[in-house]
């Protein structure tokens, strides 16, 4: 089976239940066709670079799946497209780095913030001690 990734942009003054209705609309057909799905991610609302259909922000969907046959694609790319309340998208076929990456990042492994005061000084003990048997260089 092939990986692949979906990530839409959904108008954000669609009511909540539209912009849910959106995003199941698409797993629905993946799932229709024999497709697996590995993860959604509903990255809510943020802020586009640029604005869009006179938008400013948009509320972001991310979904892996995996695809026996790759010809849907151009199917759900055609939906996207036509649907008035996407207002951008973009698919990609997953490597095998891409898949660890988005493996890892679900387990926690990468994105994680270190907590205050973590990367504090170590104490000046824990210092090694410079050695006296140095000559001084001229």
């Amino acid at each position: 089976m092939r990986n692949f990734e979906v990530t839409f942009i959904v108008d954000p003054v669609l009511s909540n239940d539209e912009i849910k209705e959106t995003a199941q609309t698409y797993v629905k057909s993946i799932t229709e066709i024999g497709g697996n799905i590995v993860f959604i991610n509903e990255m809510g609302l943020r802020q586009l670079a640029y604005n869009i259909a006179k938008r400013s922000s948009g509320i972001y969907y991310c979904i892996e799946f995996q695809l026996e046959d790759p010809s849907f694609i151009t199917v759900m790319e055609l939906a996207l497209t036509r649907d008035e309340r996407v207002l951008r998208y973009l698919t990609i076929q997953l490597d095998k780095f891409g898949i660890k990456y988005n493996d890892d990042k679900r387990k926690g492994l990468i994105g994680k913030r270190k907590k205050p005061g973590t990367d504090a000084v170590p104490p000046a003990d824990a210092v090694a001690p410079k050695s006296e048997n140095v000559a001084p260089a001229n």
